[in-house]
């Protein structure tokens, strides 16, 4: 990890920067508290080199840590305080157009789990009316944690990651509109089980059908056989010789003749 930095600060949301010198990381967590002091985890997806932390309150003091996940291991950590905007503002130039809040209030529709893993939960929602500026999904880690994953306004779908299999999870999507934050809508999944490798069903087992000979000459024999179900690496003709030595002749695994020379 390089370093990391804070920039396009609002009254409630920091966006947070940050290098990766060498190497890729397979995802990112950015940890902080809130205004009430409780900690707060954001996962980002090992692509990503910039997040925005929502959420927040004006003119309060915050400090973000990222640590990058590899495989199993966690290597950080890298930090950068920031302060976010003012709130109030009776003296400073009038907000920029897009600021004020859209005329329509939207609405939120139904959120769904789809695509079930046991590491992982497709979430998807509808909005009825109008249009958000983002969402945020919420949800507790296996350990009770809090963990906050922001969606941009235009996406209806976000997968879920770095669950435990087989345990039941209480999502929540609110819709952030202007500053103020919309909803919840609800629902729950539970997490496929982890199968071990032992558990894994093996392919089914082939079975050989007839073997016939035809094309018969005075030195050679054609035989030819069927394969009722299933398939195989590959087949060995055995017979012996004239003088009683035993032969073997392979086939390849695609073959259904072969002539014995």
């Amino acid at each position: 990890l390089g370093e990391l930095t804070a920039s396009h600060v609002t009254p409630g949301s920091i966006q947070l920067q940050w290098t990766v010198p060498k190497g890729t990381f397979d995802s990112f967590t950015v940890q902080y508290k809130d205004a009430q002091g409780q900690p707060q985890a954001l996962p980002v997806d090992g692509g990503s080199r910039t997040v925005t932390v929502p959420d927040l309150l004006p003119s309060h003091h915050y400090n973000f840590s990222l640590y990058g996940v590899w495989g199993r291991k966690r290597i950080g950590l890298i930090s950068t305080n920031a302060v976010t905007g003012e709130g109030g503002c009776g003296h400073c130039p009038s907000p920029a157009p897009q600021e004020e809040e859209p005329p329509s209030r939207p609405q939120l529709g139904e959120l769904t789990a789809s695509h079930v893993t046991p590491t992982s939960v497709q979430l998807d929602w509808t909005v009825s009316e109008g249009t958000f500026d983002s969402f945020t999904v919420q949800y507790k880690d296996a350990q009770g944690q809090p963990q906050v994953l922001p969606v941009d306004g235009g996406s209806r779908t976000v997968t879920v990651p770095d669950l435990v299999p087989s345990r039941r999870y209480k999502f929540n999507l609110y819709g952030v509109w202007g500053r103020k934050r919309l909803g919840p809508i609800s629902t729950d999944a539970v997490t496929g089980e982890a199968l071990a490798p032992s558990e894994e069903e093996p392919p089914s087992q082939p079975q050989l059908g007839e073997l016939t000979a035809s094309h018969v000459t005075p030195t050679s024999v054609q035989l030819n056989w069927t394969v009722p179900e299933g398939t195989f690496d590959s087949f060995t003709v055995q017979y012996k010789d004239a003088q009683g030595q035993p032969q073997v002749l392979p086939v390849d695994g695609g073959s259904r003749t072969v002539t014995v020379p």
